[in-house]
């Protein structure tokens, strides 16, 4: 079956200086049939009965849930920021994600594939929701026999794994507080968040495997666990039959189940029940411990999950998120198990052993559903189209990226190349403060939304967003520039920082009075389609004009030769800031100083001459976190002179750094430091 999805292509138009648009938000030539085309449809009227019926509308979502004792009151917000979702209500978010599939009428859930694990080297499990369940039961049990009680933080360091949701769902089936660390931090970004947290458990493994080399988070642990007094004991996994130094705290995994009890009463819980703890990353200053409740962050996944993916039975989903973060938090471990789907779990990197891993995964287990990155895609697009079309991707129905907004070149390659024009794109915005999407198109409610390459479409019903001025906070007029904010509280939303109350409101809002301040800068068009222009720390103010990192690097992408893009600036004494731009080559493009006058040229024109770069750095690779984000920071203080980059742990490849530096050093003809 073909989805029919409407594409509307925006023109190559030229910007003028003043324009309050970019390379990104460019004026399209079908808006007046665009705001036509959406008069009268579902999407709308769910959205007006959502504004004019608000409680009652996360209500009616609430109640897909499975409820020991459903709720008195829909929502307590009398001490803003404080909200609190479906008070009195009784739950477990594990039952929720397994055992209301196993009774006799789910019976077809019941031995279903939950989970089809692939690791880097070709390794394969298979786990349906039966197996998952009482993987679950037992590992829960296992931890109740060591120690760890309702409310207690349960530190996780694992790889991509099975063996990671399963500690998830054990943590909530007995009511702990689970407290995900992304596997690639150093042990003092652990030691940082155990500490914080005061964990009395960590969960991790023996070693795990990237690009076919050992990783050893056991040592990684070893080196934490001196400087964390609260840990009384370390669980092993056994997954890379590593030798590993064993203390007294240390239990292996295997070990602590063997001759456990099958089954584990869930416990009962407040809707308002912490269900776990993830830290920011934390680049400048001590990591925030974004607090997730349990009953109202349900609803929420639940609830988007549906209006987003259409999720149906038959579905192989595959998200290639790492869980250490919240999208594998919310979209691979807590939403698609609540639906009752089957889901690819990836342990390895897009590109290794060769740049086809992702298609080779769909092609092999018959992916409907592809969930990714718009770095990896343009890591994708470098190579070219011969590499995908290589493959048989015919499975495919839905596409969808996050992370960061899509450049509008990437989201056409992936629509053309990849969904090969029969599948929509779907670009999602949300954050990890947020817990699940804020805005998407939603293929559930309305399949023949407009669809704009670059734009992440609407607000999903019963969010309420805006864009504002950054003085006043008044909203601002169409195609105009500002900050995104949430006017009304959400079931997913998180309900402090950790231990930290106080943060928590002056972080999130205090910049606009009760308001929720995201820290993205957008605009929304004259259909009210928004289109995330970056974060506002990173846009740059040239000569009084302010640009977002995201229009400049998208109008980069636009250009032919380019596959990658990352914008900083530099200090400027008549300007304010200059543009300093860093870009990948696609394959068959060579550097040359004619290049980099095009490339010039081609900005001025696309965006504006206030868009002028200043210098264009050519590098191979991009310095990347893990998690596939650009590490602007290093970037810019590479730009600036700087020898002394900071923190560089979550780095994906070291040597994007020296090509960085290297690149610099060229034009600035400096020696290497």
């Amino acid at each position: 079956m073909f989805y029919v999805c409407s594409i509307i292509l925006f023109s190559d138009m030229s910007m003028s200086e003043s324009s309050d648009f970019s390379g990104l938000s460019k004026v399209y030539e079908e808006s007046g049939k665009v705001r036509i085309s959406l008069e009268g449809k579902k999407f709308n009227k769910i959205r007006k009965y959502a504004e004019e019926h608000f409680e009652q509308f996360w209500a009616e979502q609430a109640k897909n849930l499975v409820w020991f004792k459903e709720w008195d009151k829909i929502l307590d917000w009398r001490d803003p920021p404080f909200a609190k979702w479906f008070v009195g209500g009784k739950l477990n978010a594990c039952v929720n994600c397994l055992d209301r599939h196993l009774t006799h009428d789910n019976n077809n859930i019941k031995n279903k594939a939950a989970i089809i694990w692939e690791g880097e080297n070709g390794e394969n499990r298979t786990l349906t929701y039966y197996q998952l369940y009482r993987s679950v039961n037992i590992f829960a049990n296992a931890l109740k026999n060591i120690g760890v009680m309702k409310g207690d933080r349960v530190t996780i360091y694992l790889p991509m794994v099975p063996e990671l949701p399963i500690a998830m769902l054990s943590c909530a089936r007995i009511g702990a507080i689970h407290n995900v660390v992304f596997s690639g931090f150093s042990s003092q970004a652990l030691v940082n968040r155990i500490n914080d947290s005061k964990s009395k458990i960590i969960i991790t493994a023996d070693g795990s495997y990237r690009r076919g080399k050992l990783l050893e988070l056991k040592r990684t642990v070893d080196e934490a666990i001196a400087n964390t007094p609260t840990v009384e004991h370390v669980v092993v996994l056994k997954r890379a039959s590593n030798i590993v130094r064993t203390g007294s705290k240390d239990v292996w995994w295997h070990d602590i189940i063997e001759n456990t009890s099958q089954y584990c009463e869930p416990e009962v819980v407040d809707s308002s029940h912490p269900l776990y703890i993830l830290y920011t990353s934390g680049t400048t200053g001590k990591p925030k411990g974004v607090v997730h409740d349990t009953g109202g962050y349900l609803c929420h996944l639940n609830a988007t999950a549906k209006w987003v993916y259409n999720f149906r039975k038959d579905d192989i989903y595959f998200c290639t998120a790492d869980v250490g973060w919240v999208t594998g938090h919310s979209y691979i471990v807590y939403a698609p198990l609540m639906h009752g789907v089957t889901e690819i779990m990836y342990d390895g990197t897009p590109d290794y052993p060769k740049p086809d891993r992702y298609w080779k995964v769909v092609e092999k287990h018959g992916a409907t559903i592809l969930h990714t990155t718009p770095t990896a895609l343009r890591m994708y697009m470098k190579f070219g189209d011969a590499i995908p079309n290589s493959f048989d991707l015919s499975s495919l129905r839905l596409l969808g990226t996050v992370g960061e907004p899509i450049n509008p070149d990437v989201w056409i390659w992936y629509f053309k190349t990849i969904g090969k024009e029969n599948c929509p794109v779907i670009d999602t915005w949300w954050q990890t403060e947020t817990g699940g999407i804020m805005i998407s198109a939603c293929t559930d409610i309305e399949e023949n939304i407009p669809m704009k390459p670059g734009s992440a479409t609407f607000p999903l019903p019963g969010i309420y967003m805006d864009i504002v001025d950054e003085k006043n906070g008044s909203s601002v007029a169409p195609n105009s520039k500002g900050y995104l904010v949430i006017k009304k509280p959400w079931p997913g939303m998180l309900t402090t920082l950790w231990q930290d109350d106080e943060k928590y409101r002056n972080t999130y809002w205090k910049k606009f009075d009760n308001i929720y301040y995201t820290g993205d800068y957008a605009l929304s068009d004259s259909d009210g389609y928004i289109w995330l222009l970056g974060r506002a720390d990173d846009v740059l103010k040239i000569a009084g004009h302010r640009l977002g990192t995201m229009e400049l690097e998208s109008a980069f992408v636009s250009h032919k030769s380019i596959a990658e893009a990352a914008v900083t600036s530099i200090p400027d004494e008549k300007k304010g800031e200059s543009i300093i731009a860093f870009v990948v080559l696609r394959t068959g493009f060579s550097v040359s100083d004619n290049l980099r006058k095009e490339l010039i040229d081609y900005i001025r024109n696309v965006v504006g001459p206030i868009a002028t770069p200043n210098e264009i750095y050519f590098v191979n690779k991009l310095p990347k976190t893990r998690s596939g984000k650009i590490m602007r920071r290093l970037l810019k203080s590479i730009a600036n002179g700087a020898t002394e980059v900071g923190d560089v742990t979550t780095i994906e490849d070291g040597t994007s750094l020296e090509e960085v530096r290297q690149a610099y050093n060229e034009i600035h003809k400096a020696p290497n430091p």
